[in-house]
């Protein structure tokens, strides 16, 4: 009886599609080959951390030779499991929610957003990203009939608990909350928080530690009078 593959940590699963953005770059310019010291160079990581994150995929490269670009980055999106287009819908229209659905770059990766909803009035039947915005009455029934697995949030803080309880009552599984607010859902439903003040912040206390531990800049010089 065939054993199933180990879980592939949640690290590894990040630098996957890291992987992927690159090999699909790369093939779309023509390469067909790259090595590990090039894909790892370009992913910003090391290669034998490369070669340790291929090796939950099963055999990969050929020694001497590198990795075939395409179909590497198929058995990738396969793993990833976005070999095939993702629905999505996302709640939420104002700056940060028209960017995210205006943004082009989605469909190439394997999503696409298949209803926007708002609460406001001002916002609902308003076209954003070539789609109408919905009232949030239409969401259960947009998301059963695109069968729509995956949610964005980016609601204020104070709703975007109970936008997540009506996506995962409407059958989403997977959220992306761009809200600045820890989420309760079910335990069969993934959520992912991406708190942009949370980066920032993190990004501040690194300058801070790096220009601390920058040599001192040199006294400038003063001119004594003769």
């Amino acid at each position: 009886m065939t054993q199933p593959r180990p879980r592939i940590p949640e690290a590894t699963v990040a630098r996957l599609a890291v992987y992927l953005r690159v090999l699909t770059g790369l093939a779309d310019g023509g390469r067909t080959t790259v090595s590990s010291g090039e894909l790892a160079s370009a992913a910003g990581v090391n290669p034998a951390g490369l070669r340790k994150d291929l090796s939950h995929l099963g055999p990969c490269g050929v020694r001497g030779v590198g990795y075939e670009v395409a179909t590497l980055r198929d058995r990738i999106a396969r793993v990833l499991g976005v070999e095939r287009s993702r629905a999505c819908v996302l709640v939420g229209i104002g700056n940060l929610g028209a960017a995210l659905a205006d943004y082009a770059g989605f469909g190439g990766r394997g999503f696409r957003f298949v209803g926007l909803f708002d609460a406001a009035p001002a916002r609902v039947g308003q076209r954003v990203g070539g789609q109408p915005v919905r009232p949030m009455e239409e969401l259960a029934e947009v998301v059963a009939a695109t069968a729509a697995s995956i949610g964005v949030i980016a609601t204020p803080a104070e709703v975007a608990q109970s936008v997540c309880d009506r996506l995962t009552a409407a059958g989403v599984r997977s959220i992306l909350n761009f809200a600045p607010v820890a989420l309760v859902a079910p335990g069969d439903v993934d959520v992912r928080q991406v708190d942009l003040s949370v980066e920032l912040q993190v990004l501040a206390f690194l300058g801070q530690q790096r220009d601390a531990g920058a040599p001192a800049l040199p006294a400038p010089a003063v001119e004594v009078p003769a």
